[in-house]
C-alpha cells in the first residue's frame, strides 16, 4: 500500500536539488525485468507492485504508467496514494516521455537515475525533452537518497550449473562470443545482462525472485574477461575454475572504473538497450564504440538438442506435478473442503517440489478464480483472494524451474456449472492456440508477422486481448527471454526471424472484466519442417504436456482438423505421463484425455 510521505519526500528532494520532475522506471543497472529488492524503488514509492511500471512525479502532480496488464491491480494499489494511473498504448493517451514534454516549461531540470535507464532510454529522453529546451540530469538518484532503509546488495552465493544438465563448457561459449566479437571488429565486449553473464560462465544465482540469476557486469576481451560481482559470493572452487578458463572475479563496483580505464584503440562492442546510461557514461571518448546485440542473447536463444531432451524431462515431471495437484484441487471441492486460490498455488507448488531438479517456481503463480481471472497478472494475497466453488473457472498461470529447463504453462478448469460465454471464450482462446501451434512458416518470419494466426478466431467474434501472444524462454534461466517473441507489430520494432531451437510460449486470452478470464499457454520450440522450391520452411513443436479442460469447450464450435489436433495432443499427454501418476490421479488423467467425439449431426438439416 502506498505511503503518501514517500512521494512527499520525493517532492522536498527534487525542491533542493533544484529538480523539476523525477523518473522511477522499474530498472535495475542491469535493466532487468524483475529486480532485486534494492533496485524497487518505484513499487517502494507508489505501492504498485507490478512488475512494469514507470512513476513520474511533478511538485503538483504524478502518475504511474503501466500496460493493460494492470490497469485493475494499478486503480486498487494506487488509490488514496496521490498518484493518477496512466494507461500505456491506449489510443490517443499520451506515454510518459510525450507527457513530461508537454508538461514542463523549457528550461526545466528532469532527474533520473542513470543506474536506472539505459543508454538507448538516455538517447530517447534526450531527444524528446531536448526539443522543449529541457534538460535531463543522471546524476542523482533522488529515490535512493530518501529510502533510508533501503536494502542492500543480494548476498546469495552463486553456483555453478550441473554440468550433467549445463549442456556446454565455458571455453566453448567464451569463444562463441569472441568469434562474433571478431566479426563485428571489436576488440572488447561490455554486459550487464543477467541471464546473458549466467548463460556465459554456466553459473546460476538467486539475486531476483523466480529467475536464477545473480547481479554482476562482465567484460570480455580477446583471451581474457573479468566476472565484477559482490565480494563473498564466489566460494574457492568455483573462483578456481573460473581462473582456469581464464575468468577473473573483481569486485560489483569496480566495473565503471573498469570501463573507464580501456586503454585508446579500444572497440567496444555494447548493447545500448542493454548497458545502464551510468555505466556508459564511464566509456572514454577515445573508446570506439561498436553498438549492437549482444551476441550471447541470441546464441542463448537457440536452445542445443542436448537442452532440449533435458527440457523435454522437465516437462513430463511437470506435467506429472500438474496431474496429480488438479486432481487433489477437484477432489478438495468434491469433499466440500475451503479451497482457495492460495491454497492452488501451494497444491501446485507442492507437487512440483516432489520432482528431481526442482529448484522453485520460474514466476508468481496466477491464480484466477471467477472475475479474477481477468485479470491478465493476478496474485492472490492474504488479504485479496477469492473461494473456489463448484461453478465457473479458474486461470492457473504457474511454472517451475528446473535443472533441465524453465516451464510456463496455462490452464483454464471448469469447476460445476459454466455459461455458454464461458464455454464460447475458452473454445475461441483454444482455436488461437490452435491456429498459431499448427502453423508452417518461411524461414526469416517473426513473431510479429505471425501474431494475427492467434488472434484470428477472436476477431471473428469481435473479440481480443490487449498482451503479447508469445514469449522467449531461457533454459533454467528467465521465464521471459529474448530477443524473439510473438506480439502485434509496432512501428520501429524490431522483426526477429524465429529460428530452430528459440522457444516461445503461445499464450492467446480474452478477459471479461468482473465476470471471467480465459488463457491457453503452451511452450513450443521452432523446429524444421521442410524444404521446397521456395525455401525452408519452419513449424512448431509443443512441449508442453498437460490436458486442457474440455468441459470448459463448447466443441460444437471446433471444425475437424482443430478437434484431431486436440485429440492427437491428449494421446501424446496420455502417453508421456501415464507411466508417471498411478490410481486416482492416473483415472484423473485419462478422463481429462479422453478424445472429444465428432459433433452430432444437425437434426434440422433437411436428409440428402
Amino acid at each position: 500500500m502506498a505511503d503518501p510521505q514517500r512521494l512527499a519526500a520525493l517532492r522536498a528532494a527534487m525542491t533542493a536539488a533544484r529538480v523539476d520532475a523525477c523518473i522511477v522506471p522499474s530498472a535495475d543497472p542491469h535493466l532487468s525485468e524483475y529486480l532485486p529488492p534494492r533496485w524497487q524503488a518505484r513499487e517502494w514509492l507508489s505501492g504498485f507492485t507490478g512488475s512494469a511500471g514507470t512513476l513520474v512525479a511533478l511538485p503538483a502532480t504524478a502518475g504511474l504508467w503501466t500496460d493493460s496488464r494492470y490497469f485493475e491491480q494499478g486503480e486498487r494499489e494506487l488509490a488514496g496514494s496521490g498518484i493518477e494511473l496512466m494507461r500505456q498504448r491506449v489510443p490517443h493517451a499520451p506515454e510518459h516521455i510525450a507527457w513530461l514534454a508537454d508538461h514542463l516549461a523549457p528550461r526545466t531540470t528532469v532527474a533520473v537515475a542513470g543506474d536506472s535507464i539505459s543508454l538507448a532510454q538516455q538517447r530517447a529522453l534526450e531527444a524528446a525533452l531536448g526539443a522543449r529546451d529541457i534538460r535531463l540530469r543522471l546524476d542523482l538518484d533522488l529515490p535512493g537518497s530518501i529510502w533510508r532503509d533501503r536494502p542492500s546488495l543480494p548476498e546469495g552465493p552463486v553456483y555453478a550449473h550441473p554440468a550433467a544438465f549445463a549442456c556446454a563448457t565455458r571455453a566453448d561459449r567464451l569463444a562463441e562470443v569472441r568469434a562474433a566479437m571478431r566479426a563485428a571488429g571489436a576488440t572488447q565486449h561490455f554486459l550487464s545482462a543477467l541471464d546473458d553473464i549466467a548463460w556465459l560462465t554456466l553459473l546460476r544465482g538467486a539475486d531476483v525472485s523466480y529467475n536464477p540469476v545473480f547481479c554482476a557486469h562482465m567484460r570480455v576481451g580477446p583471451t581474457d574477461a573479468t566476472l565484477f560481482v559482490p565480494r563473498g559470493k564466489i566460494d574457492g572452487a568455483t573462483g578456481a575454475a573460473l581462473a582456469a578458463d581464464g575468468i577473473e572475479c573483481a569486485d560489483y563496483a569496480a566495473a565503471g572504473a573498469a570501463l573507464a580505464a580501456l586503454p585508446v584503440g579500444t572497440r567496444l562492442l555494447l548493447d545500448p538497450a542493454r548497458i545502464a546510461a551510468a555505466l556508459a557514461a564511464a566509456i572514454p571518448a577515445s573508446v570506439e564504440r561498436v553498438e549492437r546485440a549482444n551476441p550471447s542473447t541470441a546464441a542463448k536463444a537457440r536452445k542445443s538438442a542436448a537442452e532440449l531432451a533435458h527440457w523435454r524431462e522437465a516437462m513430463r515431471r511437470d506435467g506429472a506435478a500438474l496431474v496429480r495437484g488438479m486432481r487433489e484441487i477437484e477432489a478438495r471441492l468434491r469433499r466440500g473442503e475451503r479451497t482457495t486460490e492460495l491454497d492452488v498455488d501451494a497444491i501446485l507448488g507442492g507437487e512440483r517440489g516432489r520432482e528431481a531438479d526442482y529448484v522453485g517456481p520460474s514466476f508468481a503463480t496466477i491464480a484466477g478464480y471467477g472475475e479474477n481471472g481477468a485479470l491478465p497478472h493476478y496474485r492472490a494475497t492474504d488479504d485479496h483472494h477469492a473461494v473456489l466453488a463448484a461453478r465457473g473457472l479458474l486461470l492457473v498461470d504457474s511454472g517451475g524451474q528446473y535443472l533441465g529447463g524453465t516451464t510456463d504453462i496455462t490452464r483454464v478448469w471448469a469447476f460445476g456449472t459454466t455459461s455458454r460465454e464461458e464455454r464460447e471464450d475458452c473454445t475461441r482462446v483454444l482455436q488461437g492456440l490452435i491456429a498459431l501451434s499448427r502453423a508452417r512458416f518461411p524461414a526469416g518470419a517473426s513473431g510479429p508477422q505471425l501474431d494475427a494466426l492467434a488472434r484470428a478466431p477472436l476477431w471473428a467474434a469481435a473479440t481480443d486481448y490487449g498482451h503479447g501472444t508469445g514469449h522467449g524462454v531461457g533454459y533454467f534461466l528467465n521465464v521471459h527471454e529474448g530477443p524473439h517473441g510473438i506480439r502485434p507489430p509496432v512501428a520501429g520494432g524490431a522483426l526477429v526471424p524465429l529460428e530452430p531451437g528459440m522457444i516461445s510460449s503461445i499464450e492467446p486470452g480474452l478477459y471479461r472484466p468482473g465476470r471471467h478470464g480465459v488463457r491457453h499457454e503452451n511452450l513450443a520450440v521452432v523446429r524444421e519442417a521442410a524444404t521446397s522450391e521456395f525455401g525452408r520452411f519452419l513449424e512448431f513443436e509443443t512441449l508442453t504436456l498437460c490436458p486442457f479442460d474440455t468441459r470448459a469447450l463448447e466443441p460444437a464450435l471446433l471444425d475437424e482438423t482443430e478437434r484431431d489436433w486436440l485429440n492427437q495432443y491428449h494421446a501424446r499427454v496420455l502417453s508421456e505421463l501415464a507411466p508417471r501418476v498411478a490410481g486416482a490421479d492416473r483415472a484423473w488423467l485419462e478422463a481429462r484425455c479422453a478424445p472429444l467425439a465428432p459433433p452430432r449431426p444437425d437434426s434440422s438439416r433437411s436428409a440428402p
